[in-house]
């Protein structure tokens, strides 16, 4: 077993910039420096996401007062304009760009310009089976968020994105339901993210444990999408296997919008970064053995075979006059019995290592 693939950490701006390019830019500024390998957006047109008469989420009235979703998300909207300003400062920042798509018309702008180089999928959109399928036909790599999902609907989504990998023609094919299929074929070019659909998620309901389900039964990479408060759940899902950790920030908690209460401020990401490199390093590469900073210590906290009184030669060595004591680096005491009854070959002095 060796190292493993250093996670890819994508700081989700989703649409806590409330519409506001300075925010936005504002933001990519935070993810850099945190050091995310990525800042992502979302890219939608309202009135081809919601109808007029769709209801806000219990959460979203809760953060943004009763009223109109549509409304709502015509506010959080970005320009197709802003898309090209915000891929520009990632450039100068070294940070990933990421928007993800919402539908069609959305997907064809980010690929058709050139602005993405991966494909992430949010978890409302895992029975969009025609966005699942042009979003692989573009034949970039994609990350798919599972939330609300049976896996029975993740097998459906995957088999999808296989025939649109593979240029196949969706009305001729025979879906199979069998949540059990696998998709190692993938492995390469899709990674499934476990996630909890509530925000914030509470910590009992964050399953962690279905991420490694997810793994084992489809054969693909997994990772993480976190709506828990704080860090802790994000370097658990790294602890746990997860190749993608993807966590929402604000640069204000306190500002009025759908999601910045349960998103970390800049200080957190920072901290979330720090932490899952740490949990990187710690993994290690799985072979237990004593470790350079170990050996040292060995010397003084192992214990050799000592002699507990004088002793001379030709004397038999007994529980009398063996003694187990540290430092290290003489005989084992896993050798005491051997010892014993042995005759002395020299003159000992109380707390000499035994030859």
């Amino acid at each position: 077993m060796g190292p493993l693939k250093r996670v890819f950490i994508i700081a989700e701006a989703g649409v806590n910039h409330n519409g506001d390019l300075d925010r936005a830019l504002a933001m990519v500024d935070c993810a850099a420096a945190a050091g995310a390998d990525a800042v992502k957006f979302q890219t939608f047109k309202a009135e081809s996401l919601v109808t007029h008469s769709s209801p806000k989420a219990a959460y979203q009235v809760k953060t943004t007062r009763s009223g109109s979703q549509l409304a709502m998300l015509k506010a959080l909207e970005l320009r197709e304009s802003d898309h090209f300003v915000l891929a520009e400062r990632c450039r100068e920042k070294k940070i990933e760009f990421l928007s993800t798509p919402f539908d069609l018309a959305s997907l064809r702008f980010l690929v058709d310009h050139d602005l993405v180089q991966r494909i992430k999928i949010p978890s409302g959109e895992l029975t969009h089976g025609p966005l699942l399928y042009e979003a692989a036909r573009t034949g970039k790599p994609m990350i798919i968020s599972t939330g609300m999902a049976t896996p029975e609907e993740v097998a459906m989504a995957l088999q999808v994105v296989r025939l649109g990998f593979e240029g196949g023609v969706p009305s001729e094919f025979s879906w199979d339901h069998d949540s059990s299929m696998t998709f190692a074929d993938l492995v390469a070019r899709v990674t499934l993210l476990h996630c909890t659909t509530a925000y914030p998620t509470p910590f009992h309901e964050a399953n962690l444990r279905a991420m490694v389900t997810l793994r084992e039964r489809f054969g693909v990479a997994v990772g993480y999408s976190d709506h828990t408060e704080g860090v802790a759940i994000a370097m658990a899902a790294t602890a746990l296997g997860a190749t993608v950790v993807e966590k929402h920030f604000t640069l204000d908690r306190n500002l009025e919008g759908p999601d910045h209460q349960a998103s970390i401020e800049p200080e957190e990401l920072v901290a979330l970064v720090a932490g899952i490199r740490n949990v990187e390093k710690a993994l290690g590469d799985g072979t237990k053995r004593p470790l350079g900073s170990e050996l040292e210590n060995a010397k003084v906290a192992r214990k050799s075979l000592m002699a507990a009184t004088a002793i001379s030669a030709g004397t038999l060595f007994s529980a009398d006059n063996l003694a187990i004591k540290r430092p290290g680096g003489g005989r084992s005491p896993m050798e005491y019995w051997r010892v014993l009854g042995t005759p002395a070959m020299r003159d000992y002095l109380p707390d000499e290592p035994i030859d």
